[in-house]
């Protein structure tokens, strides 16, 4: 508790201190029991007046994929649910898996009253393959023969090889392929510098205003908003207005949340200790230890750019994983609230029964060659024990099943080895100074930039932050990076170690891997300063080539030859670690219940329960207001 305090402490100085200067950066005020407000997961908007999301990142979580935009399908990884969005059901394969037939909803309007159809799905599909620049730009061409309608409600795809997966590229996970709307795209001189200002989409809500500066966007209930495919499946949304408010500081989070002028917020796991001891009102997804939204598929850890020096050698790359002592990172990074996973998808659902226990025994065989005839065996049973005693030595409640502990601690991760480490460096010409500070092969100091966000209470600042400590006490000239522009320099290549997710996120729902090996596909690396369609680490081999065309050519349905698929391309991912896998993502999600009740609670999971995720929109219809002015 003395920790707690001192947390609570430094939050109120900050008030003081930081906040009340940036109060000028707030949203302006809308009646108050009308309005939602939440945070913006990835902070504030570099590009405000731009929604284009079809180019480059736009920071979609700022209402435009969550509140305003209706994909084809979406995934609700609380539910394992595949909801019909602007799609009237499942997509129709040939036997050879080389067509495919979309049926669309019928009813449908955007948010201008412009009817939605056919037209602007075909329109879609084919400005963005006559355009080099959109993010789908590639994944189109190398997919499509041809496009077009039957009727107004129905869409063909002729392949241009057999695909079973293909409609997986309209099926929101956190992003896909959007539908244009073809009457305002038509418009524009050129597609690829298109403001899209207002956006227009096919949710419930419409662009109310936004802040030039890109601390704040509101959105409003569109008049259409019953001809959304969230008002046509759930009704009518409650909140009148939701804003999506960045802070700069956590302090500053934690202070609006515990004076009610933030719903939803995502924070650490010490600001959630705090909020949750001094706010009445607030709540979290779990109500005891370790509080976090513990279904979320993503697995955090960190990116190198297998483009560039050092980081192209796989030796480098497992010399770092080594130096990791990985109870001490999640110690630091999340307070011991982490589930591990060796593997680049985390541990929950059915994915340890499925994939990481399978894979034990190989993980347990796997050998890394340290030179002069030397081997060495990495993985470790022991390490999630490791966290389980940090947890315990923190004064957190822990359970002594071991099922349990499995579940909330997972299977296994890989020994903290700085010998091993030093000795694979070795191998390939590093050296050390007499300072103890690790030297690049040409003698100059070993000097690592590790860029993520500038949010302090983001999953990617805690990895960040927590390597970067690790590398240092092994001698390495290790510093964190923040940037405003950091998903955009990943995605141009041009960083060392990142941040973001070591793979691309699954689905969520069933065993299906290809989203997140399709991602390592040769087809989108790109060179360092043009932008990549695939995994930032712009790695890739042939043999994962040949697992993702496996896939590609597989029934989806066929759920053991996709899970033995799926487990040959980890274990490819795992011998190459173009990322460091370290541990599933942990949601410190809190909710004010002073304005607005029925949050999705891990007692009451009706849908998933983040305001940055695509179905936030269909938790719209089942919040309460509380009457409260």
């Amino acid at each position: 508790m003395k920790k707690i305090w001192k947390i609570l402490v430094v939050v109120w100085i900050g008030v003081v201190l930081l906040t009340l200067p940036g109060l000028a950066q707030l949203a302006p005020e809308l009646p108050r029991s009308e309005a939602l407000i939440v945070g913006i997961l990835t902070g504030r908007v570099g590009s405000p007046s731009n929604f284009n999301e079809w180019v480059g990142w736009k920071w979609r979580d700022r209402g435009m994929q969550n509140l305003a935009n209706e994909p084809l399908w979406s995934i609700d990884f609380a539910t394992g649910e595949i909801i019909n969005g602007l799609a009237a059901g499942d997509a129709i394969y040939s036997e050879d898996f080389g067509h495919v037939t979309i049926p669309l909803r019928e009813g449908v309007t955007w948010s201008d009253g412009v009817p939605f159809t056919a037209d602007d799905v075909v329109y879609t599909v084919e400005t963005i393959m006559a355009t080099a620049g959109f993010n789908a730009h590639s994944t189109l061409v190398d997919n499509v023969g041809a496009v077009y309608k039957d009727g107004d409600y129905k869409v063909v795809f002729d392949l241009k090889r057999s695909n079973s997966r293909f409609h997986t590229n309209f099926l929101d996970r956190w992003g896909c392929i959007w539908i244009m709307p073809k009457h305002i795209f038509e418009t524009a001189t050129d597609p690829l510098t298109f403001e899209f200002n207002p956006f227009v989409g096919c949710g419930p809500y419409k662009l109310h205003s936004y802040d030039p500066n890109g601390y704040w966007t509101i959105w409003e209930k569109s008049e259409n908003w019953d001809k959304s495919p969230t008002g046509i499946l759930y009704g009518e949304p409650k909140p009148k207005y939701v804003i999506f408010q960045a802070f700069g500081t956590e302090g500053a989070k934690i202070v609006a949340q515990l004076t009610h002028r933030l719903d939803a917020v995502d924070l650490s796991a010490e600001g959630l200790i705090a909020a949750l001891a001094r706010g009445d009102t607030i709540r979290a997804y779990q109500p005891g230890f370790p509080w976090v939204v513990n279904n979320d598929p993503c697995i955090t850890g960190l990116s190198f750019n297998t483009a560039v020096t050092p980081f192209d050698n796989v030796d480098v790359r497992w010399a770092l994983t080594l130096a990791i002592d990985i109870a001490e990172y999640v110690g630091q990074a999340v307070d011991g609230t982490a589930t591990l996973s060796p593997v680049h998808i985390p541990s929950l659902g059915s994915y340890p029964k499925d994939f990481i226990k399978p894979m034990e025994p190989w993980l347990e065989a796997f050998t890394l060659d340290l030179g002069n005839g030397e081997t060495f065996q990495p993985y470790d049973t022991d390490a999630p024990q490791r966290v389980v005693e940090y947890a315990r030595d923190r004064g957190y409640a822990v359970s002594d099943d071991p099922a349990v502990q499995d579940q909330a601690f997972g299977l296994g991760w890989y020994k903290y080895a700085p010998e091993a480490a030093a000795k694979l460096l070795e191998k390939n010409s590093f050296s050390k100074n007499s300072d103890g500070q690790w030297l690049l092969p040409d003698g100059t100091v070993w000097k690592i930039e590790v860029l993520g966000m500038t949010d302090t209470s983001h999953h990617e600042f805690k990895n960040g932050n927590a390597a970067v400590q690790q590398w240092k006490q092994f001698g390495i000239d290790a510093v964190y990076v923040a940037s405003d522009a950091q998903v955009t320099l990943r995605q141009n290549g041009q960083y060392q170690v990142g941040c973001n997710w070591p793979a691309q996120e699954p689905w969520g729902a069933g065993v299906d891997l290809y989203r997140t090996l399709d991602f390592y596909n040769s087809a989108y690396v790109t060179p360092v300063g043009t932008l990549t369609y695939g995994h930032h680490s712009r790695w890739s081999s042939p043999e994962m080539d040949a697992v993702i065309k496996s896939l590609r050519e597989t029934d989806p349905t066929d759920t053991a030859a996709t899970v033995a698929l799926g487990i040959e391309g980890l274990k490819l991912a795992v011998a190459a670690m173009p990322g460091i896998p370290t541990y599933g993502y942990c949601g410190f999600l809190t909710w004010d219940e002073y304005y607005w009740t029925n949050w999705p609670g891990s007692e009451n999971p009706y849908t998933q329960p983040y305001s940055h995720w695509g179905p936030f929109k269909y938790m719209m219809p089942f919040l309460e207001p509380t009457g409260n002015k």
